[in-house]
Formats: structure tokens, C-alpha cells, sequence
């Protein structure tokens, strides 16, 4: 490993900063949780102390916390990378996580959040990445896979833009976990940029006939649907669904795919499989 210090954990409390952190916990690596909410932290049941800091309302807070820094992760948001790049130690490497949504052709306040601080990071010195997840699932608390399967529960057919024909490639919580820990081992000179996603790329229709038969559910018919007609059905407050915004049906009208192999040969490990990580996500009674 590039050195032996803690590893500084923005956001510990969040999806992909608690999976983190369990996992290097698993591991012996000693490791300092940043939150905003100590309560919450120690909710957890993990046993090293954290720090406080707010990102939101006193941003100071978080160069006390990083004073000692010589890796930090930011799971949190993106757009707290130019906070993090000022507080944190010259010398500290960085580890983000962004998103893939910042290439999408309908940006919406989440990727213009990522764009501003992958543009500060690459604009930095800093030795690091900034790792770029497709749609994450499997994560304790996620709600993609979940809201869908809720969905399909309530619906005879699904309607879909397109009839469901964009491409996904969704990555598993537990393959973003062995990214941030493989890019914490890997020395990086300068900021670079780097998406992560999974194994398999399928159309939504498929997507959604996978995540069916994981839930134990039986597929559901795919109903073709404007995506002007389902955008306007979102604005609503349909009782007994889960809430789809606007932006998350233009979304589906897009393909979400990218080369891995640059994952593959920098991080040196191979994503998990679609549907094994669907059946990790919805675990069948025995």
C-alpha cells in the first residue's frame, strides 16, 4: 500500500461510506469516520471513534477533522470535493466517489453537483481518483432495485419509455466497496478520473425482468409509453407507488454503458455478475 495511515471516511454513514467501512474494519485497517451525526455513527455498532464534521453548514469543521490526514475517501457528495481539496493535507491522496451521471443529456442538480467538483479535482494537484459509479445496488438502505420490485408488485404491466430498450450496467454495492479499497492501494500520481460500473450490460426490459425473478416475483409485461406521457404521470402523487421523478424517466430513455476495461486494468479486479448480485441483493427464505 502506497502508506500505512488511517483512512480519513467522509460521509461513514451513508450507503457506500458505511459498506466502506465495514469492510476495511473486516480487513484490520484502521480507518477515522467523518459524519455529520455522531449519534447516527454510533447507531452503527462499529467501534471506531469518529469525527464531526459538517459539511453543509460549518465546513470549517472539516480541516480539524482531516488535520492528520494521509488518505481521505469522500463518499458524500461530489460537489464537496472543493471543500474537501482545501481542508485536507497537501499531502493527503484522494479518493471520490462521483457518478456517472454527469454524462448524461438531461443534467439535473445531482450531476451539475458532480460536474463542479470533478472540474475542481482535475484542476488540482492532488494525487488521487475520482471514481465514477454507474447505478449502485445492493447497498444496505439503496432503493433502486427495491423501488422497482415495489413497483412491479403494485403493476400487472410496467410502462417504459421506448419499451424499455436503453442499456444499463449497474454495479453492485459490494464491487464499489473493492474499488474505493483498491484504489486506496494503488499509487496515483496526479488527479485522475475513472468510471466504475458492472460486468453486464442489459436493456431496462431485461433489467427489470432480472430484478422480478431475484425478488421472487413473476415478470411483468413491458408496456411501451412516451416518455412524455410517463413525465407527466410522474408529476403526480399516485397512491400505494413508489415516487418517480421527471428526470429519472428521461433518464431511462438513455443508454448507460461504458468500457470497464479501464476498471479492469487499474483497479485489477472483475465485477461481480448481474445476476449473482441480484440474488445477494434479494436474498430468498430457505
Amino acid at each position: 500500500m502506497p502508506d500505512s495511515g488511517p483512512v480519513h471516511v467522509i460521509g461513514a454513514t451513508g450507503r457506500s461510506g458505511l459498506a466502506l467501512c465495514r469492510a476495511l474494519a473486516g480487513q484490520g485497517r484502521s480507518f477515522v469516520p467523518v459524519v455529520r451525526d455522531l449519534a447516527r455513527w454510533q447507531a452503527t455498532g462499529i467501534t471506531a471513534p469518529a469525527r464531526r464534521a459538517d459539511l453543509e453548514s460549518d465546513p470549517t469543521t472539516l480541516r480539524a477533522a482531516l488535520a492528520d490526514a494521509t488518505s481521505v475517501v469522500l463518499t458524500a457528495h461530489a460537489r464537496h470535493l472543493p471543500a474537501v481539496l482545501a481542508a485536507a493535507p497537501a499531502h493527503a491522496r484522494i479518493v471520490a466517489l462521483g457518478s456517472t451521471r454527469i454524462f448524461t443529456r438531461w443534467p439535473d442538480a445531482h450531476a451539475r453537483g458532480v460536474l463542479h467538483g470533478a472540474q475542481a479535482f482535475a484542476r488540482s494537484d492532488r494525487d488521487g481518483v475520482l471514481l465514477h459509479p454507474t447505478m449502485i445496488y445492493g447497498a444496505t438502505g439503496e432503493d433502486n432495485v427495491q423501488r422497482l420490485a415495489a413497483l412491479m408488485q403494485r403493476l400487472p404491466v410496467l410502462p417504459l419509455p421506448r419499451g424499455g430498450r436503453a442499456r444499463v450496467q449497474p454495479i453492485w454495492q459490494g464491487d464499489v466497496t473493492r474499488a474505493l479499497i483498491a484504489a486506496l492501494n494503488r499509487p496515483w500520481a496526479g488527479p485522475h478520473s475513472l468510471v466504475i460500473a458492472g460486468r453486464d450490460q442489459v436493456t431496462y426490459r431485461d433489467f427489470t425482468r432480472m430484478v422480478a425473478r431475484a425478488a421472487g416475483l413473476r415478470p411483468r409485461r413491458v408496456l411501451p409509453v412516451p416518455g412524455t406521457v410517463l413525465i407527466a404521470l410522474s408529476r403526480l402523487r399516485l397512491p400505494g407507488l413508489p415516487r418517480i421523478t421527471p428526470p429519472e424517466v428521461r433518464r431511462l430513455l438513455e443508454d448507460k454503458i461504458f468500457d470497464i476495461a479501464p476498471m479492469r486494468a487499474q483497479l485489477g479486479f472483475q465485477p461481480r455478475p448481474l445476476e449473482d448480485g441480484l440474488a445477494l441483493t434479494f436474498p430468498q427464505p430457505a
